[in-house]
């Protein structure tokens, strides 16, 4: 699903057409991707509201309007994008949230598989799901003790670790295979067992990694689009992540793979990745 880089690109480019735009009407196709909110209350609350903030929040597009804060989780398949044209019938027919604008044009949430989730929160319970969520990895206060503090509690693989959104957000598969690997770590170590120095390394790798994805808009292998339609590029620079054996960068080892260590797909390098 899109990961951090990819939901800080769709928000980037969404938020100079969407700051102070009200929002005329809202339809909702499918209930299944809804979570806390029913489709009267949110196409409702949504008529007539004004946009007052876009932001992203660990895998989550965060858009602040004056009826509260529409969160959604792209999930594997979906995209937020504003159309200044009339949708196209595949963009139409797989359209799950349509919010026209005043400026004449139209935010639309489209989920083929209809993987994502759409939240309304107001305040406090904004307050409360956010406080769930761990820390972002590309906060100045983010340092490499703070990842040591968050992840070496724990006995489980390391990758699943950093993946987990409790401890640190926006770290999903694919960056923690890029991550894992750049650092020199096997990724089914246990947390507890990595070293001091291999965690500092993980720290810089994390951040470097995600920033240079950013920087490429993300990465898309089938149906990731940033908020202006387009593909992104990082997959470009993938050393590991959908590599499975192929030969390893940095000593030409094919590289393994295998599910066994959180059921998602994990590519690693048996000489460097200790």
């Amino acid at each position: 699903m899109p990961e951090l880089p990819e939901v800080e690109t769709i928000v980037r480019e969404l938020r100079p057409r969407l700051l102070g735009r009200t929002i005329e009407r809202a339809t909702l196709s499918h209930d299944d991707v809804l979570r806390g909110v029913t489709r009267r209350r949110l196409t409702s609350r949504l008529r007539g509201a004004t946009i007052e903030e876009v932001s992203r929040r660990a895998k989550h597009a965060v858009i602040a309007t004056t009826a509260g804060r529409l969160v959604v989780q792209p999930g594997m398949t979906g995209s937020l994008i504003v159309h200044d044209q009339p949708l196209e019938a595949d963009d139409a027919r797989y359209a799950v949230l349509r919010a026209p604008l005043d400026d004449g044009g139209e935010l639309v949430y489209r989920d083929v598989r209809r993987l994502g989730t759409i939240l309304l929160l107001g305040d406090a319970d904004w307050s409360e799901y956010d406080a769930a969520l761990g820390p972002e990895p590309l906060d100045p206060g983010f340092t490499a003790a703070a990842l040591t503090a968050s992840l070496s509690r724990s006995r489980q693989a390391i990758k699943k670790v950093l993946m987990d959104q409790r401890y640190v957000v926006g770290v999903g598969n694919i960056y923690a295979n890029e991550a894992l690997f750049a650092a020199g770590i096997d990724p089914s170590r246990p947390a507890n067992r990595v070293t001091p120095d291999e965690y500092r390394r993980l720290h810089t790798e994390v951040r470097r990694i995600l920033r240079a994805a950013i920087r490429s808009k993300g990465t898309t292998f089938r149906d990731y689009r940033t908020g202006t339609g387009e593909r992104g590029g990082f997959q470009l620079a993938l050393n590991v992540y959908g590599r499975e054996g192929e030969r390893c960068v940095n000593c030409g080892t094919r590289l393994a793979g295998t599910h066994d260590i959180d059921g998602r797909a994990t590519v690693f390098c048996h000489r460097c990745q200790a």
